[in-house]
């Protein structure tokens, strides 16, 4: 999560962009990453996520640009299990982040894995929604925008999917 609001809400600024080869992987080792969702619309999304032993419980507002509302809570591992496996109505995402730091900046790449295998995403998480962001050279096409690349689109339509009917 990014810049705080006050009253317990922060806003979440970051821009997505397609990595366009592997040069930033060197001696990097990631966490595999499943996340699912409960409620996925144009308005909010209502994610479970499980990294290594940790769970999560997300609550993202709709995007305005590279800023939308998000609200973290942690659960229990296996709570977090049970909710991927009993309550998540689309497929799951699955994934390896890792974490990275570049021109002084925090990183995260998304390796995916399963249905979406083969598409590599970076998102880098901001102060404010005019700072500036040295590219490393890895970073190919920014689609912060583009909602193909959400994951909770990626969880109904797969990579693997894309161009077939």
């Amino acid at each position: 999560m990014s810049a705080s609001r006050g009253y317990g809400v922060a806003r979440e600024i970051e821009r997505k962009f397609l990595v366009v080869d592997d040069a930033w992987k060197t001696g990097l080792s990631g966490r595999i990453c499943r996340q699912g969702y409960l409620a996925a619309d144009e308005h909010v999304t209502v994610r479970v996520r499980l990294i290594g032993d940790k769970g999560y419980l997300t609550i993202k507002g709709k995007s305005e640009g590279a800023a939308r509302d998000e609200f973290e809570y942690p659960l229990p591992a296996e709570d977090a299990r049970v909710m991927l496996e009993t309550l998540v109505t689309c497929g799951i995402v699955e994934k390896i982040r890792y974490s990275l730091c570049v021109h002084g900046m925090r990183w995260e790449v998304d390796e995916f894995l399963g249905a979406n295998a083969g598409l590599v995403l970076a998102e880098v998480e901001l102060e404010h929604e005019e700072q500036e962001v040295i590219l490393p050279d890895w970073a190919g096409e920014e689609v912060t925008g583009d909602v193909r690349y959400y994951n909770s689109r990626l969880a109904r339509q797969p990579f693997s999917l894309w161009g077939k009917s």
